[in-house]
Order: C-alpha cells, then structure tokens, then sequence
C-alpha cells in the first residue's frame, strides 16, 4: 500500500466522522516506505521544521495550516489523493493539518519516530 493509499485511508475515515485513534493513523502511515519520516521530511525542507521538531518534542505541538501543508506536499500529490478519494484538495489539506501534529506526537514518545 502506497503512502498515498495510507493517507487516503485515513482521510476517508476523518471526512465519514468516524472517530480516528491517533496511534492507529501513526502505524498506517508508518506501515509503508517512507511513511510518516517521508512526510515529515518533506515538511522539513518545506522550512517547517520547528513545528515538526514540536511533534517530536516533549512540549506542545506547534499547529500547521492547510496552506502550510498545501505548499509543503505540493497541489500534486494533494489533487492525487484528493481525486482518489473524491473530496476538495482543500478538505485533504485541512485533514491532514488536524490530524497530522497529534499522529506524529503520539507515534515519537521518544523524540523518534517508532519505527
């Protein structure tokens, strides 16, 4: 399962309202290659390491906007999923800023991301 399955997935479950465990979004993230390091990575070079290195730290989580996001994963792999999945781009963006800061903070207790 790709990385863009993954996301997809948990997209999908967000958008039904289903109530989402943060540590089950972490493991399906993680469960490819690249994973959730991937996104973060990407994230990183997008300038916005000081709120990822908040996810992985012991403090508060820094938010990250769905703009942020947008710039960050590019409108290409964003249009992908989001067609895949039938929704707005934008609703694909908004998710995964939601979701994204308590996944990694849940899927790092040690600074780390499990692995």
């Amino acid at each position: 399962m790709s990385l863009l399955d993954n996301i997809g997935n948990l997209i999908s479950d967000a958008m039904a309202g289903k109530q989402i465990d943060l540590m089950s979004l972490a493991q399906q993230a993680l469960g490819n290659s690249g994973g959730m390091a991937q996104i973060l990575n990407q994230l990183q070079q997008a300038g916005l390491g000081e709120q990822v290195s908040s996810w992985l730290g012991n403090s508060g989580n820094l938010p990250i906007s769905a703009e942020q996001i947008k710039a960050a994963l590019g409108n290409e792999q964003l249009a992908n999923l989001a067609a895949s999945l039938g929704i707005d781009i934008n609703q694909v963006a908004s998710v995964l800023s939601q979701q994204l800061p308590d996944a990694v903070d849940k899927a790092s207790p040690n600074g780390q991301l499990d692995s």
